[in-house]
C-alpha cells in the first residue's frame, strides 16, 4: 500500500535527530544510539492510524472548491452560495468520523 508508514517516519517521529540508514531489505545501520525495533514497530502502528483517520480529510479536499472559485465567490452572493452548496454536498460524501 502506497500509504504505509515507512520504518524512517517512525524513527524519526520517535527521535528526529535519530541517524539511521534503513536499507531495502529491512536492515538499519545507527549512527545514533539504536531505537528498539519492538518502539518503532509501534510507532508504525500508531502513526498509520492517525493517517488513516484523516481520510476523509484528503477525500474532502480534492473534492473542495478550488481557491479561484472562492476568490470569486466573494464578490458574488450566488457563487458564494453554489460554494457553500458543494461544500456541504462534499461534507456529507466523506463524513468526518
Amino acid at each position: 500500500m502506497a500509504d504505509d508508514i515507512h520504518t524512517l517516519q517512525a524513527i524519526l517521529a520517535i527521535d528526529p535527530t535519530a541517524e539511521v540508514t534503513v536499507y531495502v531489505d529491512g536492515t538499519m545501520k545507527w549512527n545514533t544510539t539504536p531505537i528498539a525495533e519492538e518502539d518503532i514497530s509501534a510507532k508504525k502502528v500508531e502513526l498509520q492510524a492517525e493517517y488513516d483517520a484523516q481520510e476523509y480529510a484528503r477525500n474532502r479536499k480534492t473534492e473542495y472548491p478550488s481557491i479561484d472559485d472562492l476568490v470569486v465567490a466573494l464578490y458574488d452572493s450566488e457563487d458564494k452560495s453554489a460554494i457553500d452548496e458543494k461544500r456541504a454536498a462534499v461534507k456529507l460524501k466523506y463524513p468526518k468520523p
